[in-house]
């Protein structure tokens, strides 16, 4: 891929103290009005321009542009690919990496690239804006700003995050926690599973405790093999046997993201069970997750979700369909036991998840 790289010195009459690459995918935030008032990819050469406020950090900045932005509804597999071989590439060069995303679909990236990077030691911070960098009310200039700031943060010379998260509007998520909720209010992402990892205001609050800690010697892998034979099916009230049974037929299909109600719930109906023994009996993986953005699944608290559990559906605990179908898209690719497959589906690999007993 021809990627446009753009080299940026903030501390140009100072020692350099830090460094920092941005990949720039694509979103609103990379975008500016032209003059004929269209929204056309910002070029971020003239960035200091923009944010004057970038010559206080004393850093370095590359920025690696993906040849055409993408919207984010247009993310695919080999974007995430590309994604995570970047940082893979560039990864003892940086002190940290601010990747620049469409807001839809940002919870899908930031999940699955806190699979494919393991060994992960360093700030990968996923960011956007609701509104263009060129507008006056514009978001993207705090989005960036910290972000920026956050991916170069250490202490005792470590870095202290050294996680995939998400930031937006002053709150600092674990990536594969987040989700989208708002899409006309600067509070576009929430976490109502696991608390922030920390709140920016005059200083940047850092919840310390919820931060995945540093790991000494730990050296970054990229797992870049994913199998997309997945899908979603969300219940509701309804639903025929008809769908079910189609959806759970389709060729090549191996596993499913069971959006279920509440805790766990599901229709009773025999025909509805049938169904999902008859999947699993064929090797299907069926993970359950709750619709509820917050809560979690408890197969076996009530007696609609006793018979998932008796028939072989997996609990997804309190992960979210964004990480639940990322991760299966991940194990079913990089495990080729299906009992492992089955066993990783329902422990954290990456802080996606808690476990209680169950």
């Amino acid at each position: 891929m021809n990627y446009k790289i753009v080299r940026l010195n903030t501390a140009a009459k100072k020692e350099i103290e830090h460094s920092v690459l941005i990949i720039y995918t694509g979103g609103t935030l990379g975008m500016a009005y032209d003059d004929d008032g269209a929204l056309v990819p910002f070029n971020f050469g003239k960035i200091l321009e923009k944010i004057p406020n970038l010559n206080n950090l004393n850093i370095s900045i590359t920025v690696i542009s993906f040849p055409e932005p993408i919207d984010s509804s247009n993310i695919n597999l080999n974007h995430w690919v590309d994604m995570s071989y970047i940082i893979y590439e560039n990864y003892d060069t940086y002190d940290g990496f601010v990747v620049l995303h469409g807001t839809d679909t940002m919870a899908y990236s930031a999940s699955m690239l806190s699979y494919m990077l393991k060994g992960l030691n360093k700030p990968v911070i996923f960011t956007g804006a609701q509104l263009p960098i060129s507008a006056m009310r514009s978001d993207a200039r705090e989005n960036l700003m910290t972000s920026l700031e956050i991916a170069i943060s250490k202490a005792n010379g470590k870095p202290i995050v050294p996680e995939v998260c998400i930031f937006f509007n002053h709150l600092l998520l674990r990536g594969n926690r987040a989700k989208k909720v708002q899409s006309v209010h600067f509070d576009a992402f929430e976490s109502e599973n696991y608390p922030p990892l920390a709140e920016s205001g005059i200083v940047i609050d850092y919840n310390y405790a919820s931060i995945r800690p540093y790991e000494e010697g730990k050296k970054l892998r990229c797992l870049n093999k994913l199998d997309n034979s997945v899908m979603v099916l969300k219940l509701f009230p309804g639903i025929t046997a008809q769908v079910i049974e189609h959806c759970l037929n389709m060729k090549g299909l191996k596993g499913v993201v069971l959006e279920t109600y509440g805790s766990g719930n599901s229709p009773s109906e025999s025909w509805f069970i049938k169904a999902m023994e008859a999947a699993v009996d064929r090797g299907i993986l069926i993970l359950n997750v709750s619709q509820c953005n917050g809560g979690r699944v408890i197969q076996g608290r009530y007696q609609t979700s006793m018979d998932l559990k008796r028939v072989g559906v997996l609990s997804g605990a309190d992960i979210t369909t964004e990480a639940a179908v990322t991760k299966m898209m991940f194990l079913l690719a990089n495990e080729s036991d299906e009992t492992e497959i089955k066993r990783k589906l329902m422990m954290p690999l990456a802080g996606e998840m808690s476990v209680l007993n169950q």
